[in-house]
């Protein structure tokens, strides 16, 4: 269902995941919310939570639950080994003071990610922000914080990068609007330094990027930016992404999805071809 997130915590991907399983499993049992609850000696509204992964999975509770639903003993295992992973915090977690929590879920989402496909009519996405360019970024959004917070936020933002180099890196497919390009954030020379980081990105197999000329005048995404995260996990729809100032929204109604997604190939078509981006980026360079 989609989701507006201006507060609260947010689960980890993988306990999302399990979640599912256990109602999937529940459900393959023949059990009701009430049947379970009484495995486990809680209410039903228990088992509901932990099957949206609103609370976290407590191992006894897992275990009595899955032998109740008839899995296998060393299915149970297996299932319990990956729920104590889903249990411990997130990498992001020690950024917690300058996290904000609508914004956790998607680190979660983002780090967990097969494939990542974006819309940005601003600013340089954060996975490929410089130092500088965040840093500028920063002390534009957030004016009344110390050179301590805003380099807690910068270090957040780089920290997520390292997704972009890891064994299985998820495929990214960025479409820039030629504005973001042209925004001077931080001046001529972080902005030559900027164009030169997302030149080095595309020498990356993993990564995509399409600039979306000011020429080609109205398209169907200029309402605002959103980012579309896929899953290698069947039990976990593509889920989109949309930002506000003091929120965001989550949504993953398949129905919901599918526009963004026609929207995303329509812009893929309107944008300059992959092939054209290092000459446009090099042609702007220049400029600067």
């Amino acid at each position: 269902m989609s989701e507006n997130r201006s507060g609260g915590s947010a689960p980890t991907v993988l306990r999302i995941v399990l979640g599912k399983r256990l109602r999937q499993l529940r459900e393959q049992a023949g059990l009701s919310f009430e049947d379970a609850a009484r495995a486990i000696e809680v209410t039903p509204l228990t088992v509901r939570r932990i099957e949206k992964a609103e609370v976290g999975l407590r191992i006894p509770y897992v275990r009595e639950l899955l032998r109740a639903y008839g899995v296998s003993a060393l299915e149970i295992d297996d299932f319990l080994a990956m729920a104590r992973q889903a249990n411990q915090p997130g990498w992001w977690y020690t950024y917690r003071d300058v996290l904000p929590d609508w914004f956790k879920a998607y680190v979660s989402l983002e780090s967990e990610a097969s494939v990542i496909r974006l819309y940005e009519p601003h600013y340089v996405p954060g996975l490929l922000q410089t130092h500088d360019y965040a840093t500028a970024l920063f002390r534009v959004g957030f004016p009344n914080e110390s050179k301590e917070e805003i380099a807690r936020r910068v270090d957040l933002r780089l920290r997520r990068q390292d997704l972009l180099t890891k064994p299985e890196a998820p495929a990214i497919w960025a479409i820039l609007d030629e504005t973001v390009l042209r925004r001077p954030v931080g001046g001529a020379e972080v902005m030559r330094v900027q164009i030169d980081r997302i030149l080095e990105a595309l020498e990356q197999p993993n990564v995509r990027i399409q600039i979306m000329p000011v020429s080609v005048g109205a398209h169907p995404g200029a309402f605002g930016p959103f980012h579309q995260f896929r899953f290698g996990f069947s039990e976990l729809p593509d889920v989109v992404y949309t930002e506000n100032l003091t929120g965001a929204t989550y949504v993953d109604r398949p129905e919901d999805v599918v526009t963004y997604l026609e929207v995303m190939d329509r812009m893929s078509v309107q944008a300059e071809p992959v092939a054209r981006t290092r000459d446009i980026l090099g042609e702007l360079r220049k400029e600067l």
